[in-house]
């Protein structure tokens, strides 16, 4: 099992660099962080690459879905504007680029897996094939919020590990149905989000002898972080980790 540290940089470390590039996952290293998450789907060529959202708008000046454009064009776009308000030279890097980073900097990796509008299973063959190519030695483990995503996956990478994504309680998302999944699928922790997490969801996630991470839409603060690694949280996705230089 993996042993996760109390901070893990979110998309790089999306407040302080441009969420989910090489610029922003060398930051983090830069930082002190050994551990980073970024998101993974794929092009209309089946690359995959490092990007969150379902549309370019909001990080890119391209438009509509990544999977309707091939690779090449994607590349084109620039990926730092939005953050800097001008012009820059930042693209959407691939995945197996991303990798190669991490693996000549030593950063172990939290992979997201993220919804492709009806492509989930080309992206996760995508993915996989790129890892059992690859000599990356370093350690990782996947999560998701389409729990799909990772049983497919684990059907190609059985010895990788896997965590659960909850955003919230729901009628087929209970505290129940993810002890259920996470056991009958042997995944060994579960990501939950800041406002569903409690003493009580802690503690019987804990006894379940399952990992929780936290992730926060707004960076969490220290004193915030303690509170929950107090109380068993292992560890917490950072936005921008320069207030924890203690850790």
């Amino acid at each position: 099992m993996l042993n996760l540290p109390k901070l893990i940089g979110h998309r790089g470390v999306k407040n302080l660099s441009p969420e989910n590039t090489i610029d922003s996952i060398s930051l983090a290293k830069e930082l002190g962080l050994h551990w980073v998450e970024f998101d993974v789907k794929i092009s209309k060529d089946l690359i995959p690459i490092i990007f969150h959202d379902d549309l370019l708008e909001r990080t890119t000046n391209g438009k509509g879905l990544p999977v309707s454009y091939f690779y090449k064009d994607l590349k084109k776009l620039d990926a730092g504007s939005f953050f800097y308000n001008q012009a820059t030279k930042i693209y959407i890097p691939t995945f197996e680029e991303a990798l190669l980073l991490c693996e000549n900097k030593s950063i172990s990796l939290n992979i997201e897996l993220k919804p492709n509008k009806g492509f989930e299973k080309e992206n996760i063959v995508s993915i996989a094939k790129i890892l059992n190519n690859s000599k990356f030695s370093n350690q990782y483990y996947f999560s998701s919020f389409d729990w799909n995503s990772l049983i497919m996956m684990k059907e190609f990478l059985p010895n990788a590990n896997y965590g659960l994504l909850i955003h919230e309680f729901k009628k087929d998302r209970t505290l129940n149905d993810i002890k259920t999944v996470a056991k009958k699928y042997n995944f060994f922790c579960c990501g939950f989000n800041k406002d569903i997490i409690n003493s009580e969801v802690i503690d019987e996630i804990s006894e379940n002898d399952l990992m929780i991470t936290v992730y926060s839409k707004i960076n969490l603060s220290v004193s915030e972080a303690n509170a929950l690694w107090f109380k068993g949280v292992k560890s917490i996705f950072t936005d921008d980790p320069t207030e924890f230089k203690l850790f």
